[in-house]
């Protein structure tokens, strides 16, 4: 079964070009199935780039999904047209009364700052505090995994000695764990931060697992042992150029950014990037919507929080 979005967000025909299984809200009404709902909060400055990557990893899925878009109300973006987010975006109090199988937080550009002096961090706040009774399982990327593991479970951030970039190598850290089923022992994923959560923080934490770690980067996925909430340092939905026009973009505003650890061939920059993360990618969203999402959920969505 498709992802479903409305045909003229900008990424329809793009992703239909890729093969990606997707259909129009308006052919979904014609078919008798309960889609899941599916909640992104879009805290990624350049929305429809982060609107490409999540929905490419979601709609190569058996299971037909119904997306909502999340922007914040309390912040003006600069780098998405008002247009398109009052046509395809909903804000926090359009849907505070709404039950959503699963959610998905974004990372954000503001890691810099204190948690309490980003300019949404209320909004966001509320936006956990919902979670609780109202979302089956919910990831949270990069940035977002930080703000909510310090909003839970009050696990601070720590500055890097210097940025983590690059592509690094991973393993997990338990067994038969759903959300690596088919996974290789080793798998990548991408890094783009300043900040790190640190391990024996988490391990203080009696609801919370380490699921995969790094020797170089640092714990990857943490979850609650409910499976509820899964905290991801990573990004494995960036597209194979991400890390690239980010080193580039860089590079032209002066800053002293290094190479990309492990992305291009011979460590060259004249080099073409080649992605070494697809597939677990492609794993680790379907096995998170399979096992913690789909066979998890009430079909009866306003059932969900019930129990809680």
């Amino acid at each position: 079964m498709p992802v479903v979005i409305e045909k003229n967000l900008p990424a329809f025909e793009e992703l239909k070009e890729e093969n990606i299984f997707i259909i129009s809200s308006n052919r979904a009404e014609t078919q008798d199935i309960r889609p899941l709902q599916i909640a992104i909060v879009n805290l990624m400055p350049e929305k429809i780039v982060t609107e490409k990557q999540l929905l490419r990893l979601i709609g190569n899925n058996i299971i037909q999904i119904e997306i909502t878009f999340i922007h914040m109300s309390s912040h003006n973006s600069k780098n998405t047209e008002k247009s398109h987010l009052d046509t395809f975006y909903k804000t926090f109090e359009e849907i505070k009364d709404r039950k959503f199988d699963g959610m998905i937080v974004t990372g954000a550009p503001v890691e810099h700052l204190d948690f309490e002096d980003v300019g949404y961090w209320k909004e966001l706040t509320d936006i956990f505090e919902y979670i609780e009774k109202n979302v089956t399982s919910t990831l949270f990327i990069c940035w977002a995994s930080q703000a909510a593991l310090y909003h839970y479970f009050n696990i601070g951030k720590y500055q890097l000695p210097k940025k983590l970039f690059g592509v690094y190598q991973h393993k997990t850290s338990v067994t038969q764990e759903n959300l690596f089923f088919g996974f290789d022992y080793v798998f990548n994923v991408p890094h783009s931060r300043h900040t790190e959560v640190r391990k024996e923080d988490i391990l203080k934490e009696k609801s919370l697992e380490i699921l995969s770690e790094s020797d170089d980067a640092g714990v990857y996925i943490s979850a609650t042992k409910d499976r509820k909430k899964f905290f991801l340092s990573g990004h494995s939905e960036y597209d194979c150029n991400t890390l690239g026009k980010e080193y580039f973009r860089d590079k032209e505003k002066g800053l002293n950014i290094d190479i990309p650890v492990n992305y291009f061939p011979e460590d060259n920059y004249n080099n073409i990037p080649r992605t070494s993360w697809k597939s677990s990618a492609n794993l680790l969203f379907n096995n998170w919507i399979n096992y913690y999402v789909y066979q998890k959920t009430e079909y009866d969505i306003t059932k969900i929080g019930c129990n809680v």
